[in-house]
């Protein structure tokens, strides 16, 4: 299959955005890596990604994809065209699995782990999640996951039923059965996300308790929801979603950006008592408790 290369210089901290801009947009993947040159900005703890001051970001599409809408989003988003911005083909090979020779094992939360599957995991005896995520995004390296899997970490939802709308690879959904949910419900309306979701579930042994669902399913009732997707999105989703919540039951939303945290809390307002906003790189995670009107 023949693909298509964007890549371009950013700030560190703009990375977030634009690799939420360039996924939209259609890329099969995206990856970072340090300018020469570029000094670190910070020294990780074991696991999460270093940043540096100036990041190089690569993003791979296929050969349909019309280039000139991907440079449209990134001018509309960032204000301006990114540094040595670049667009050419590639030969034909798996790029979109390229990316896996970055992707380290990661510890999110209290004894919880993301493991490639072909590493060995530094803690055994920890809740590790074996992941190959293919062609779907949710590796845990983007911070909007993160927020979530220490969501999911910090309060394990043991014996309820949890939904993970925009699945992706079924990270969420898997690590929240992994921390003892009874049953997950995966919903996502991309074909390769919900066989992503599928094979790992079956690599980390709770494909019997998950239920994989187009979006347009119904929602059964269930005593948290996830949901890890664009603001927009997710204020559209609100009714939706929120039906699918028992009284007292959790949300936690994400892929937000913290200008958006105020327009997605009115969205749910006055269903849901949020508690304040989580933080990273300048995404945000919101948690909330369902009450009755």
């Amino acid at each position: 299959m023949a693909w298509q290369q964007v890549a371009f210089n950013i700030a560190a901290a703009r990375t977030g955005l634009a690799e939420a801009v360039l996924e939209a947009a259609g890329a099969s993947a995206v990856t970072w890596a340090e300018v020469a040159g570029s000094d670190a900005v910070l020294e990780p703890p074991p696991g999460q990604t270093q940043l540096w001051d100036q990041v190089r970001v690569e993003a791979l599409f296929t050969a349909e994809t019309r280039l000139d809408s991907v440079r449209s989003a990134l001018l509309e988003s960032l204000g301006e065209l990114p540094d040595n911005y670049s667009v050419q083909p590639l030969a034909d090979r798996q790029w979109e699995r390229e990316w896996l020779t970055h992707f380290q094992p990661q510890s999110f939360g209290h004894g919880l782990w993301i493991i490639p599957n072909a590493l060995e995991p530094p803690e055994p005896g920890a809740v590790n999640l074996r992941l190959d995520p293919g062609l779907a995004f949710g590796t845990g390296t983007h911070p909007t996951t993160a927020l979530c899997l220490e969501a999911l970490a910090e309060r394990p939802p043991v014996g309820q039923r949890v939904i993970d709308y925009g699945c992706g690879s079924g990270l969420l959904a898997i690590a929240a059965l992994r921390l003892g949910a009874t049953e997950a419900v995966a919903i996502d309306n991309d074909p390769q996300a919900r066989l992503a979701s599928r094979d790992n579930a079956e690599r980390n042994g709770v494909a019997d308790r998950l239920v994989i669902a187009d979006v347009d399913a119904p929602l059964p009732t269930v005593d948290w929801v996830l949901a890890n997707i664009l603001a927009g999105v997710l204020c559209d989703l609100a009714p939706r979603l929120l039906a699918a919540l028992r009284d007292g039951g959790q949300i936690t939303l994400a892929g937000l950006l913290s200008e958006q945290a105020t327009a997605v809390r009115e969205a749910y307002a006055p269903n849901v008592l949020f508690s304040p906003a989580i933080e990273r790189d300048g995404w945000v995670r919101l948690d909330g408790k369902a009450s009755a009107l």
